[in-house]
């Protein structure tokens, strides 16, 4: 149960940088509009914080956290990008 509702937070979160023009939904910017940038540094935020989620998660079912190498994070960062592919197709090719 507690992994379906961090794979759920991990896709919702995904996908919030690219359904607001403003920075993390409070932040007005300047050119009143959030370009690419923007988006991508929201999406490495949010995924830090799914993942510190993640081991709190971990931490309070199992007792520990497990070791985990550059390739665990590689991969999960991947799946956190395609789990923004319905966001990114929303902002970028069909909102414009």
């Amino acid at each position: 149960m507690t992994q379906t509702i961090i794979f759920l937070l991990a896709f919702i979160a995904a996908n919030l940088p690219w359904l607001s023009d403003k920075l993390f939904y409070f932040v007005t910017l300047k050119s009143n509009d959030k370009n690419l940038a923007w988006c991508l540094f929201e999406l490495i935020v949010l995924y830090f914080n799914v993942g510190a989620i993640g081991l709190y998660a971990e931490h309070a079912t199992l007792g520990q956290v497990s070791e985990q190498g550059w390739e665990f994070y590689t991969v999960t960062f991947s799946l956190f990008l395609v789990f923004a592919f319905p966001g990114f197709i929303y902002k970028v090719l069909w909102k414009k």
